[in-house]
């Protein structure tokens, strides 16, 4: 199943080459989670529609809509460049054109993601390598100040994880790896083709 079936069916546009990035050594550029990556991942963890998910980095919103769509769960998307957050709107339009009672639960702010003021409702946490190690500790740091604010169970889930997050978030958090989806066609030509879950749940 190609990228564009997605794309055409959620009536977005994700697809197109990513040229544009913030030129900074802390924030990557930008890429997509591929779908079938995404697929792979939602067959073997599943989400609740009670769910909140916050998406550092969501581009254009691929992943917000993704969800939506599967698990009918709300879905923030951080984004800092103002240009992917515009295109990020534009998709949410079509998006929801035939979905009104979704328009509610997709949300975008064109922001930092170190800046972004967790929610106490907030309680899953995405990343696909969107920033430097730095910039992870203060949002992890963010994260975990809000655990003890509010304490309930949450997930991160780390696509093509750096060994620079696994090994902060091993040595010097209290966050637990909990499961591992394993990208099958890909895995043996490259390793960091795999979802990582980390867990902190209200009994750590």
């Amino acid at each position: 199943m190609n990228e564009q079936y997605y794309d055409k069916l959620l009536n977005i546009h994700t697809c197109e080459e990513q040229k544009r990035f913030y030129k900074s050594f802390h924030y990557h550029p930008y890429e997509p989670t591929p779908y079938s990556a995404l697929e792979t991942l939602f067959q073997q963890y599943e989400l609740k529609n009670s769910d909140r998910i916050v998406d550092f980095g969501c581009g254009k919103g691929r992943l917000n809509f993704f969800i939506e769509h599967l698990f009918n769960a709300t879905v923030i998307g951080i984004e800092m460049n103002s240009i992917f957050y515009q295109e990020a709107l534009k998709n949410n339009e079509g998006y929801v054109r035939n979905r009104k009672n979704s328009l509610e639960r997709i949300h975008f702010l064109n922001c930092l993601a170190e800046e972004y003021k967790i929610s106490s409702n907030d309680n899953r946490f995405y990343f696909f390598n969107p920033f430097s190690i730095q910039i992870f500790r203060k949002v992890i740091n963010n994260i975990l100040l809000s655990f003890e604010q509010a304490q309930r169970n949450i997930d991160l889930i780390l696509y093509y994880p750096s060994e620079d997050y696994i090994y902060f978030l091993e040595k010097d958090t209290a966050f637990e790896l909990k499961q591992e989806v394993i990208l099958a066609d890909k895995y043996n030509q490259n390793p960091s083709e795999r979802f990582l879950i980390y867990g902190l749940n209200i009994s750590t």
